[in-house]
């Protein structure tokens, strides 16, 4: 399965007044495409500080300890607020908690549904043509350097050149037909709308601009089909001129037929197969010919046939030819990268870092590392590409921790003289002397090393891997992906096309009266209807990841359930990934895929929905289900005894002990490692250490997963 997220041995802290807050201690996980991951913890539990670190919207008194979480081949730690204005929003888009908080209460629905697809559809515009450009420059390169001689080279200038020209047709015919597909739905909204009000025997206030507004569109839409058009154009003609001779007239039965013929016939027209454009252009560009009389189905063949003998079988061996070449031409790079990696570490485990060597070394590691970037590689190698900004942020802590610890051991040591002098004088302070809150400079180093290992180890990992690629099927993806690239070019946002979109989401998110809703204020929407309209806004930009940090906590139990069931259709739907925060076990027991179960700052439990639900092992997995509200029995629910502990003054051993009835003497003196309990499940407690007592979980715990057991035998019977 596709990993669309990484977070690992992510620590972060905050500054206060008080001390430093540990908010996250050290977490890993892997989102894969498709899947939910629920975070499960109570207020306090870093649960919510990892979302944002992923956002990158953490506050301003953050520290970065360490970790890194990659997306896409970028660490989100390490990238720049410009970059982050990229993802944020809209490959990664986030529910909150609070609707109000994502809604302006003065600004109408639908205006804040198409100003994030106006400005992200511009900007992906911008991505795709530079994306195509230089992704066919870098292949036009390597062909000419992978060419035996010159009549290669000169054969493979012309195909990219040929291939750039019939992408420009390609666009042209996609573009064209694109403006008239929207054309042809917006035509489809304004005539449901007119004929409901004509079948209730009233004629609103605008009627006559919506009439005329359904001919333009409708005449717009004459461009969408490319073949055999003239049957298409002359019933649509015929129709809107119908429509309008009998709106003059206002014979309004006349024109609700008019208006259904007229929807006969585009919505007809709406489900006709989309021609092959990539293929069509090339035909058009190159041929001389117009296109052939024949059904669309047969022509998209007849066009694949003239593509692969006049242009692409002769393509396709070149590119591979240049695929294997740039792929031999990186290994080459890598195994250099891999003796200087390895001479370069003890510059990196000096007692003391010499911060001109440092930096000097990491210049010259960052371009023996760029020349192993493989410019015809589809997918971005995430190790390669975070090293660089991995290493300078690393060493940027570091020297920087070198200078503010001398400051802040100052102040420690003057607060500790004074508890000091508090306490000779047989007093108890009214306060607590937090640790320094000092940079840890051998953590860094030791995170510095990390990042060398796993680079060195992945080259490695790639080279023993090299003679079983399929350059074949590696050129064929970066065909596709050239088109794909090129279809982003015409893929514009028009007002008209953000106003469909916007009314097509609100639908798909369960708002009923689109149209009518789309010019309300967030005040004239319920709690419920509010965060449907906050989800609609999250999937405008159709994001690959969404998080959703306790959606559902404002909202009473119905509309809980109802935005539920709706998240987890609109995942399966558009195959999202999603990051489910909560605090409440039972809010995601029927969505989530896994579930990692944080406490104080670290994943104490990891493990499927099944693990979790049925074989937990943490004794604070225990104490949330018991906590959770059950329909089938009325025995009170168990409180979590204490407190969350005070991250300024992190415990010693496992941070749940003090609250934990299981408890052992180790548990309150060092952490426990997290133990393995099958391929899928992790928990760290140390009753799952050979050595420990056997423990049973609570018997509410054991009811609960009979009483579950019970349910699901009686839904599969």
């Amino acid at each position: 399965m596709e990993n669309k997220l990484h977070v690992q041995d992510l620590r972060i802290s905050f500054r206060t007044g008080s001390g430093k807050v540990q908010a996250v201690r050290g977490i890993d996980f892997d989102l894969a495409r498709g899947e939910t991951l629920a975070i499960v913890g109570e207020s306090g539990s870093g649960k919510s500080v990892t979302s944002k670190a992923i956002l990158g919207i953490l506050a301003g008194n953050s520290i970065v300890e360490s970790g890194e979480i990659i997306y896409d081949g970028q660490d989100l730690l390490k990238i720049s607020e410009e970059d982050f204005h990229k993802i944020r929003g809209d490959r990664i888009a986030m529910i909150f908690q609070d609707p109000m908080s994502s809604l302006n209460p003065i600004v109408r629905i639908g205006r804040q549904l198409t100003e994030a697809m106006l400005l992200k559809g511009k900007i992906r515009q911008q991505e795709s043509r530079r994306t195509f450009h230089t992704y066919l420059k870098n292949l036009s390169e390597r062909m000419g350097a992978s060419a035996a001689n010159e009549a290669e080279q000169r054969r493979a200038s012309v195909s990219c050149r040929k291939f750039q020209q019939f992408e420009k047709k390609h666009t042209e015919l996609e573009s064209a037909y694109n403006a008239a597909h929207e054309a042809a739905t917006e035509a489809l909204d304004d005539i449901g709308i007119i004929a409901f009000e004509l079948e209730k025997n009233t004629v609103a206030k605008g009627a006559a601009d919506r009439v005329k507004d359904i001919s333009r569109c409708s005449r717009e839409s004459l461009n969408k089909y490319v073949v055999n058009p003239d049957t298409y154009k002359a019933e649509v003609l015929e129709s809107t001129s119908a429509l309008e001779e009998n709106f003059r007239k206002k014979d309004y039965p006349a024109v609700l037929k008019s208006l259904y013929r007229l929807r006969d016939i585009m919505t007809e027209g709406a489900e006709r197969p989309k021609p092959n454009f990539f293929r069509m252009g090339y035909y058009l560009t190159f041929s001389d010919k117009p296109l052939p009389e024949m059904p669309l189905e047969k022509l998209n063949d007849f066009l694949l046939d003239y593509l692969e003998e006049h242009f692409m079988t002769d393509f396709i061996s070149d590119a591979q030819r240049a695929v294997t070449y740039s792929a031999d031409q990186c290994y080459a790079h890598m195994r250099n990268a891999i003796q200087e990696l390895e001479a370069a570490r003890p510059i990196f485990a000096a007692e003391k870092l010499d911060k001109r060597q440092c930096m000097n070394t990491w210049k010259k590691l960052g371009g023996t590392v760029r020349k192993t970037f493989d410019p015809l590689a589809v997918s971005k190698d995430s190790l390669v590409y975070t090293f660089s900004p991995s290493m300078k942020s690393e060493l940027d802590k570091y020297f920087h921790g070198v200078k503010a610890n001398v400051g802040i051991i100052r102040r420690y040591e003057k607060e500790k003289r004074k508890y000091n002098a508090i306490v000779a004088k047989g007093k108890k302070p009214d306060w607590e002397l937090a640790d320094a809150a000092v940079t840890d400079l051998e953590l860094i180093k030791t995170n510095l090393s990390h990042i060398i290992d796993r680079l060195t180890e992945h080259y490695q990992t790639v080279l023993d891997a090299a003679d079983s690629r399929d350059y074949h099927a590696e050129t064929i993806a970066a065909i596709d992906y050239l088109m794909h690239s090129s279809s982003g070019i015409v893929d514009k946002v028009t007002p008209r096309i953000a106003r469909h979109r916007a009314i097509r989401l609100m639908e798909e998110v369960g708002i009923a009266e689109p149209h009518k809703r789309f010019r309300q204020y967030p005040f004239e929407f319920s709690g419920g209807m509010r965060q449907r309209i906050v989800i609609a806004i999250a999937l405008a930009a159709n994001p690959d990841i969404l998080i959703c940090d306790e959606p559902t906590t404002a909202l009473d139990v119905t509309i809980q359930s109802q935005i539920l069931e709706l998240i987890n259709k609109l995942k399966t739907e558009r195959h999202l990934s999603v990051i489910f925060i909560t605090h409440d076990l039972g809010v995601v027991a029927n969505m989530a895929d896994r579930v990692a179960v944080m406490y104080a700052g670290k994943i104490v439990e990891y493990g499927t929905s099944e693990d979790i639900f049925y074989h937990a092992a943490h004794p604070y997995t225990w104490a949330l289900l018991s906590s959770m509200p059950d329909l089938d029995t009325n025995e009170k629910l168990t409180a979590i005894p204490g407190t969350p502990p005070n991250m300024i003054y992190p415990p010693k051993g496992d941070a749940f002990a003090p609250r934990n009835q299981y408890a052992m003497q180790i548990d309150f003196e060092q952490q426990p490692p997290m133990f393995q309990i099958s391929d899928t499940h992790y928990a760290a407690t140390w009753l799952l250490h050979p050595d420990a007592p056997k423990v049973d979980p609570p018997n509410a715990v054991m009811d609960r997963i009979a009483r579950m057991n019970r349910r699901r035998e009686a839904e599969h019977e």
